[in-house]
């Protein structure tokens, strides 16, 4: 088979290292790619238009496309690869909309009874202001359309706060806010397989969005991941019963069929799951921390969705756990310095490095975005996993890169008790 991935991050660098591993792939692409996959894939240049990039599946026979980011599957590439009998593993444009519209996402959990924070919906700036001074803080504000992991603020003070229902809504093409009561827990990632009818939920993970220590500094993409993270048996078939399965069932009943993996980023809360957000792709850094620990065929299963054929489907997983810690660049998130030259020697066992914000630049390779690498620690349990990973990131990156020292430390917390 010919398959191609679509991105150019740290996570498309691991679906496509996943896909490389199965006996159905003879050729693999990538578009656009980045520096570090152009080892296991011919680089395919794309300016993001979905229709060119259908066109050129078409005319080049691509037999199975996965899809890594959220624009272009808010952009509708599913609905261009199938309106060619193309077949394509990610959700269709209406279905994306779960991530494409927090507003949408959050009147669709309304509607089916899908446990989440209480919220308002704002357009106009001094209706979301008065709103905020009447309920007081803490609250959250998030922008309801895409924002890279990057739209939301967590406020504690009201200046805090109206100042980013300010800046969301104060732009001359006007917006859209989220504004929603302030969860009290700990955050974790499930992510299922779904064909719109099976779900196959994958291993919990967790994610660390904030650029600092002890969650500290501006919300990012994604800083780091360790999976799994420890959620016993009965909070996993909570999540799986109310939250994913009426979340496809609902979307089902209005016509919208889900294919691809859905991603619930939840608060563990007093009274159970509840979910900040639905994204309808894979988590970055989250994929590079579970896909390592997944034995079963990527591609196989891929297939499986796009064909809506789940039903049957087992997951196998590897024993032991995985974490993953991201280098960013200086300047990281707001302005990242671009052209640094990186240091990447060859990993020792059980560590993996995934190419995100990189480039090649004659022999050498380059910053070129604001996440640059994935550094994966794999071990027979958490500590061991991030023993490796820490051990080596002294010997890769580039002169001022920022990364978290304390990834996976409320994964070790939570598990000891």
């Amino acid at each position: 088979m010919k398959v191609l991935v679509v991105g150019s991050g740290g996570r498309e660098h691991a679906l496509l290292w996943k896909a490389a591993q199965s006996p159905l792939v003879d050729r693999l692409y990538a578009a656009p790619g980045n520096a570090g996959m152009a080892a296991l894939a011919e680089l395919v240049p794309w300016n993001g238009d979905v229709e060119v990039l259908a066109e050129w599946a078409l005319g080049e026979g691509i037999d199975l496309t996965l899809v890594g980011p959220e624009a272009p599957l808010v952009e509708g590439i599913a609905d261009a690869f199938e309106k060619r009998g193309l077949r394509i593993f990610g959700p269709t444009q209406k279905a994306a909309m779960i991530e494409g519209s927090k507003a949408f996402a959050k009147k669709l959990m309304e509607r089916y009874g899908i446990p989440t924070a209480r919220y308002r919906v704002f357009q106009d700036a001094l209706s979301a202001l008065e709103y905020v001074e009447r309920v007081g803080v803490p609250i959250v504000i998030k922008d309801s359309g895409l924002a890279a992991g990057k739209g939301v603020t967590v406020a504690f003070d009201l200046h805090t706060a109206k100042q980013a229902v300010t800046n969301l809504l104060s732009g001359p093409e006007g917006g859209e806010v989220v504004v929603e009561e302030y969860l009290e827990g700990e955050e974790a990632t499930v992510l299922a397989l779904t064909d719109g009818e099976t779900i196959l939920p994958l291993l919990p993970s967790q994610d660390h969005k904030r650029l600092l220590d002890g969650d500290q500094g501006p919300m990012t993409g994604g800083m780091g991941a360790v999976a799994p993270y420890p959620m016993d048996g009965a909070t996993l078939r909570r999540v799986e019963e109310e939250i994913l399965r009426p979340l496809i069932q609902g979307l089902r009943a209005e016509g919208v069929v889900y294919r691809g993996v859905v991603y619930a980023g939840l608060m563990l809360t007093r009274e159970g799951p509840k979910v900040l957000e639905f994204n309808a792709r894979f988590g970055d850094p989250e994929a590079q921390a579970l896909l390592p620990l997944l034995q079963s065929d990527l591609v196989e299963l891929a297939l499986r969705v796009a064909e809506g054929r789940l039903a049957g489907a087992r997951l196998s997983w590897r024993e032991g756990a995985s974490a993953c810690v991201v280098l960013a660049a200086p300047g990281y998130p707001e302005s990242p310095k671009k052209g640094i030259p990186l240091r990447i020697p060859e990993p020792p066992e059980g560590v993996l490095v995934f190419h995100a914000g990189t480039r090649r630049e004659g022999e050498a390779f380059v910053s070129a975005g604001g996440r640059v690498l994935n550094v994966v620690g794999l071990g027979r349990h958490l500590e061991e996993a991030l023993s490796r990973a820490y051990a080596y990131l002294p010997q890769v990156g580039f002169p001022g890169a920022l990364y978290r020292r304390d990834i996976g430390q409320k994964a070790l917390r939570r598990a000891s008790t």
